[in-house]
C-alpha cells in the first residue's frame, strides 16, 4: 500500500512513532490499545480499512471459479491518497469459502466503524500487529522477502489445507502491500482466556515475567512458564499429536524453522461440560464428494466460534495454532546456529535445522499432553 506525499507523511509518522515509542518505554505497556485519531497508525489503518473493503468487494462482484492464473494475479486499486495491490485475491477468497466464511462477513469485520486495535507484545519481532475491532482477524506487517515466500509456496500451502482441512496452521486470508497479511486470530473469542503461551520447544530466552496479579496487561508466556503443566485432552490427544506432526513435517519440506505453537486455555462452563460435539458442523464442512482419506483427515469440531483452533478437554477449552512460518533455514540462520551452539553448549535454542526443529516441537507436544 502506498500513500501520496511520501516525504511529509513519512516525517509525521516518524514523529508520532518516536512519541508513541517513548510512552511505551515509559509505561512498559503490553496488550491491546485502540488506534484512535492520536495514534501513530491511525492514518495507516484507515487506509487499510478502505483498501480491504474495496478489495473484498471486488471478489463479491466477480465470484469466478478459481483458475491457474489466480495464483499469480495482482490487482491494483487506486484510492484518493494511496493505492493498494492485492496478490492472489481469488485464491484467498476460495480459502475463506472453504472455512465457511462469507465475503460479506469478512468485509464487515475488516471495515467496521470500530477502530482497529494495536497488539503490543513481548515478542522480539519487529512487525506491527493489529486486530480488527471484533478481535476476529489479525493483521501483521511483513517483509517483502516473507511475502514472496508465502506467494511462492501458496499452491502447496493450499493443497496442504485441502488435504488436512483441520490443520493447525494459521489461515492466511489475504495479502496486500505495505506489506501486510490478514489471518484468523487463533485466540478468538478471547473474553474468557486465562493464559496464553508461545511455544517453540526450547529453553534459551523462553521465559517471560508474568503480568502482575490483577493486572489487565496481556502477556504471552513461553515454554519455561508452562513447565509442570499439561494440555489435558484425553481422547482428543491422538488427533492433536498426529496433526502437529503432519503440519510440522509440511513446514520441514518448506525448509522453515522458528515457528511457534500458540496455546491458550480457559475453563469450561458447566453447560459446556455436558455439551456434545456438533455433528452439524462436521457434516456441513465435509463435501459429499470427499474421498475416504480426505474424511479421515478431519475431526469432530466443537460447536463454537473459531472451531478449527479450538479443542475441548475434560475441564479446559484450548486454543491451539501454528504461526510464524516464514523463517527459512538459509545461510544467516546456519551461522546463527553455529554461534548459539558455542554460546549455549548445554541448552536448547530455537535456531536448529528444520528436521531437528520439527522433531523437537512434536516431542514437546508429546511430553506436555495427557
Amino acid at each position: 500500500m502506498e500513500t501520496s506525499g511520501p516525504g511529509v507523511s513519512r516525517h509525521i509518522r516518524t514523529v508520532k512513532r518516536r512519541r508513541w515509542g517513548r510512552l511505551r518505554q515509559q509505561w512498559k505497556l503490553l496488550g491491546l490499545f485502540e488506534i484512535d485519531q492520536q495514534h501513530e497508525f491511525y492514518s495507516l489503518t484507515c487506509m487499510m480499512k478502505e483498501g480491504l473493503c474495496a478489495a473484498v468487494q471486488n471478489t463479491i462482484d466477480n465470484p469466478l471459479p478459481l483458475s491457474e492464473d489466480d495464483y499469480t494475479l495482482e490487482v491494483t486499486q487506486i484510492h484518493k491518497d494511496f493505492r493498494m495491490e492485492t496478490y492472489a485475491g481469488p485464491v484467498f477468497a476460495s480459502l475463506r469459502r472453504s472455512l465457511g466464511m462469507t465475503e460479506k462477513e469478512y468485509q464487515q469485520s475488516l471495515s467496521s466503524e470500530g477502530s482497529y486495535l494495536q497488539f503490543i507484545s513481548n515478542s522480539k519481532s519487529k512487525a506491527d500487529f493489529f486486530l480488527t475491532n471484533d478481535k476476529r482477524f489479525f493483521l501483521k506487517t511483513q517483509s517483502k522477502r516473507e511475502v514472496r515466500f508465502l506467494l511462492s509456496n501458496l499452491r502447496i500451502y493450499m493443497e496442504h489445507l485441502e488435504k488436512y482441512p483441520h490443520s493447525l496452521l494459521v489461515k492466511f486470508l489475504g495479502e496486500k502491500k505495505e506489506y501486510f497479511i490478514v489471518m484468523q486470530s487463533v485466540f478468538y473469542p478471547d473474553d474468557r482466556i486465562t493464559a496464553r503461551y508461545d511455544i517453540k520447544g526450547c529453553e534459551v530466552s523462553r521465559w517471560t515475567d508474568p503480568a502482575p496479579e490483577g493486572s489487565q496487561i496481556i502477556v504471552v508466556l513461553k515454554d519455561l512458564n508452562f513447565e509442570g503443566q499439561f494440555i489435558q485432552l484425553d481422547h482428543q490427544r491422538p488427533w492433536l499429536l498426529r496433526q502437529v506432526e503432519i503440519d510440522s513435517a509440511f513446514l520441514q519440506t518448506l525448509n522453515v524453522l522458528d515457528y511457534s505453537l500458540l496455546l491458550a486455555h480457559q475453563p469450561l462452563h458447566q453447560d459446556e461440560l455436558t455439551q456434545s460435539l456438533s455433528f452439524t458442523t462436521l457434516i456441513t464442512s465435509v463435501n459429499a464428494t470427499s474421498s475416504p482419506t480426505h474424511a479421515q483427515n478431519r475431526r469432530l469440531l466443537p460447536n463454537f466460534k473459531n472451531p478449527l483452533h479450538v479443542i475441548d478437554g475434560p475441564d479446559q477449552r484450548y486454543f491451539i495454532g501454528i504461526i510464524d512460518i516464514f523463517t527459512v533455514y538459509g545461510f544467516k540462520k546456519r551461522l546463527e546456529h553455529l554461534w548459539k551452539r558455542l554460546r549455549h553448549p548445554r541448552q536448547t535454542f530455537s535456531t536448529v535445522s528444520p528436521p531437528a526443529y520439527c522433531h523437537r516441537l512434536c516431542q514437546w507436544v508429546q511430553d506436555h499432553t495427557k
